[in-house]
């Protein structure tokens, strides 16, 4: 296997520089960045170029497939010299705050609205399709505002899409188009660590409320599933809704959304295949005690670790009623 590694400093002048043995490649599906990890050793070329800083691009190339693009943000030296760089892909730059007003937009929309304003690259962006009718969003993260808009989607039209940077480019794709032809099962998986709760993001009774402003009262939309309120005991969920809005179509899609147990699932050291990121589906069999999981699930986190003579991967994924 070969992983090749190559940094370009601020002088445009770029090097292939000897690392410590191990490269990292971490991707979540939505809340971060795509980040890199690795620890350069000096030599005579990095020293002929005059080094890199902090800004400094880098490449990661497996097997002649590109993985990632990015810029070094963190640099950590030792005694002996060794350098530990962070590196951070351009949705790094979605973390910076600000403010947004947008009204009949979509959640793609509202993506290349704010790549355009920030001077950002843009790949593949797949059409969405709730109409979202006016948002302002006030001293909250770039990526927060469209993580907002991707929810909203989810919510009215049952749409999960991910946005990730694909080698430099902003790219936004349904998860359906993101299916891979992986199966984890107990061969592939060199361990997994698996819970069930009851305790967080299970809700078996929606309540949304609005303003009534000719009653001057609060009214709500309610949707609620008896049996598990029997079995559970009563919990809720509580939001407000603006009075023009489907509060019950909305009520009911959030109790589907979470009127189950939440199931995690990590697998740990599976072989690694370079082509899963966060937002992949996979195939997992696994035999996990109360029940047994045969189905395409969502990756919500990967590590890749590369080595020159080994990859594997750790993975945290959602599907059915798993969460992350």
């Amino acid at each position: 296997m070969a992983v090749t590694l190559m940094i370009t400093n601020e002088k445009g002048l770029s090097f292939f520089p000897p690392t410590a043995e191990g490269v990292t490649l971490t991707t979540s599906r939505r809340g971060s960045p795509g980040t890199l990890k690795f620890t350069v050793l000096k030599d005579e070329a990095m020293g002929e170029i005059g080094g890199f800083a902090e800004g400094s691009s880098v490449t990661l190339q497996v097997d002649d497939k590109p993985l990632f693009f990015g810029y070094i943000f963190v640099k950590r030296r030792d005694k002996a010299g060794a350098i530990e760089c962070t590196a951070y892909d351009q949705i790094r730059y979605l973390k910076n705050k600000d403010i947004l007003t947008y009204k009949n937009s979509t959640a793609a929309e509202v993506v290349q609205l704010i790549a355009a304003d920030k001077k950002l690259h843009l790949g593949e962006i797949e059409p969405t399709s709730y109409v979202i009718p006016f948002r302002s969003e006030g001293n909250v993260t770039l990526l927060d505002m469209i993580e907002t808009a991707l929810d909203l989607e989810l919510t009215h039209k049952g749409q999960m899409f991910v946005l990730y940077d694909d080698f430099g480019s902003l790219t936004l794709k349904n998860i359906a188009s993101m299916r891979l032809d992986i199966l984890i099962n107990a061969s592939a998986a060199g361990d997994f660590d698996y819970t069930s709760s009851i305790d967080e993001q299970t809700y078996n009774q929606v309540k949304l409320s609005y303003p009534n402003r000719e009653s001057g009262k609060w009214e709500s939309y309610i949707a609620k599933d008896g049996e598990h309120i029997n079995q559970w005991g009563l919990l809720q969920y509580f939001d407000t809704v603006q009075a023009e809005e489907n509060g019950q179509a909305k009520a009911d899609a959030l109790l589907k959304l979470y009127n189950s147990k939440t199931r995690r699932l990590k697998i740990k050291n599976a072989l690694g295949d370079a082509r899963v990121r966060a937002g992949c589906l996979l195939g997992v069999a696994l035999d996990l005690g109360d029940i047994i999981a045969n189905t395409y699930m969502l990756v919500e986190n990967v590590c890749h670790t590369f080595r020159e003579s080994e990859r594997f991967m750790d993975l945290t994924l959602r599907g059915g009623e798993f969460i992350a």
